[in-house]
């Protein structure tokens, strides 16, 4: 087999084709700029502090101690940035180095080909995402405990691992806004992802911010696992159509979960919160255990779940319309099958009958 020539030209020096095909070199020089500031010694600790805690003054650490706990802090957000750089550079070799490959193999549609990488992008995601965030509820104690989620609010200080999950979370979907341009999205699917990316960054800033950080674990958790049943049920009905037991199995944990989402949340907000005795506004305590502040937040979840469910709805129906027509095709197909098989018996029939009637086989009977 012969070698391919290139035929087509590299595009100019910093235009639109060129930032895309090499955004993630690009990035990976951004992110170089925060990994150099590791090779100085001027200050070694507020360099760790930046990469990995991010708010220097929310931090409980000693020279011989280690690192406990933390709070959010403006630091932050330089934080967030920097792996949300990382979260492109992941992007762009799980896309080159496993989903490219498998495209290459199946020989999709433009539709499914968009959707597979969709869904194998937010697989390994949501996968990633439930395996940790499992891990900081069980040794946290989260699950067996749940007056936790409320006790004791102001959360301020939280464990490493659970400032660093929701660093990465929201690292994560800031990512998703700059992809629309490097995955040259189409106009018409813009509007939707921008829907979903704005509600998880409200969602999980909210959580952070207003120092709610269990409750948002937990239904993080409990989110992404559903999510996570969905889209690998999405990736094997594109390797095999007729696999969609995956599809039935999400669609019970989709209500199930919601269901459980709105339970957590009032018993946690609209009991838990507003039966504690530290009651009040205080923003340098971190403190918004407040009736404003408790109503916004239910409303913002009862909302958001009658908008998935709403969408769900919807879902099911162009299915089950989609099944029904695909059916009835089948239906009148068969009936034009077996007419055909008829008209060709009698066809044959027909010549038959013919042949015996003519003069040559009459003579052949005479005789």
């Amino acid at each position: 087999m012969g070698i391919r020539k290139k035929t087509n030209k590299n595009p100019p020096v910093l235009s639109h084709e060129f930032v895309i095909q090499n955004h993630a070199d690009i990035v990976s020089c951004v992110a170089m700029v925060f990994l150099l500031g590791l090779m100085f010694e001027v200050s070694p600790h507020v360099e760790w502090l930046l990469l990995n805690c991010g708010s220097l003054e929310g931090c409980s650490a000693g020279k011989e101690t280690a690192v406990n706990h933390f709070h959010h802090g403006i630091k932050d957000l330089a934080t967030i940035f920097f792996y949300m750089l990382v979260a492109i550079i992941m992007h762009a070799i799980i896309q080159e180095y496993v989903l490219d490959k498998i495209n290459r193999k199946k020989h999709f549609s433009k539709t499914k080909h968009s959707k597979f990488n969709e869904s194998g992008q937010l697989s390994a995601f949501y996968l990633f995402s439930f395996g940790w965030g499992t891990s900081i509820l069980l040794s946290e104690n989260f699950l067996s405990n749940p007056v936790s989620l409320w006790e004791g609010y102001p959360h301020t200080l939280m464990p490493f691992q659970m400032k660093f999950y929701y660093i990465c979370q929201l690292g994560y979907w800031l990512h998703a806004l700059p992809e629309l341009y490097f995955q040259k999205t189409k106009k018409e699917d813009i509007p939707r992802q921008l829907v979903y990316i704005s509600l998880y960054l409200v969602h999980i800033a909210g959580a952070y911010i207003l120092n709610l950080n269990r409750l948002g674990l937990v239904l993080l958790v409990c989110h992404y696992f559903v999510e996570l049943l969905f889209h690998i049920s999405r990736l094997i009905y594109f390797s095999n159509e007729n696999r969609q037991l995956g599809f039935t199995i999400w669609a019970v944990l989709f209500v199930l979960g919601r269901l459980l989402t709105l339970s957590l949340s009032v018993l946690t907000v609209g009991f838990g919160l507003a039966t504690a005795e530290n009651q009040g506004f205080d923003w340098a305590a971190g403190n918004f255990n407040v009736l404003f502040v408790r109503v916004t937040v239910l409303a913002a979840i009862c909302l958001t779940q009658a908008f998935m469910m709403w969408k769900f709805i919807n879902f099911q129906l162009r299915r089950w319309r989609e099944h029904g027509q695909a059916q009835t095709l089948k239906k009148k197909q068969a009936p034009s099958k077996s007419k055909s098989k008829k008209d060709k018996a009698n066809g044959v029939n027909g010549v038959n009958s013919h042949q015996a009637d003519s003069p040559r086989a009459r003579k052949e009977k005479s005789s």
